[in-house]
């Protein structure tokens, strides 16, 4: 029983080490071609999972978009022309770091407006929570 249980627990380890190391297996002429590609990819946003960059994310599509890459670095393109083309294709939001165009003020603006609007709100509350309590205070001179 208990080598059985062995047997198991291996088969299941070398599982995940297989999946894990098969996300992809793209020929790289150099290893300088395969470190400017997982640059590349760090600076992309997987669309399906949208929170994860391509090199990262298991989605199909990021694989799909991986292999893109790939191609277009094999035919020579450079890391400009390659995110254009997604951009093209699937809008800023495919990079990480949008530009600053009026398109997408509220994506850079949008926490900063939404935080100084909170501040001016509990500003606002605990002034107006304030002055009742400063108006039925009693007066000294009077008691006197």
């Amino acid at each position: 029983m208990t080598h059985w249980l062995r047997y198991a627990v291996l088969g299941l380890l070398l599982g995940t080490a297989f999946a894990a190391t098969a996300i992809d297996a793209l020929p790289f002429k150099n290893s300088a071609q395969e470190v400017r590609f997982q640059n590349l990819t760090r600076q992309l946003r997987c669309l399906v999972c949208q929170n994860e960059d391509l090199a990262d994310s298991n989605a199909k599509l990021a694989q799909d978009l991986r292999l893109v890459i790939f191609q277009q670095m094999q035919a020579g393109r450079s890391d400009a022309q390659i995110k254009q083309w997604l951009v093209d294709r699937y809008s800023d939001y495919v990079l990480y770091k949008p530009p600053l165009k009026p398109s997408n003020y509220a994506l850079w603006f949008g926490p900063f407006v939404v935080l100084l609007l909170g501040a001016l709100g509990v500003v606002i509350y605990l002034r107006r929570r304030a002055q009742p309590l400063m108006a039925s205070a009693p007066d000294e001179e009077e008691d006197w």
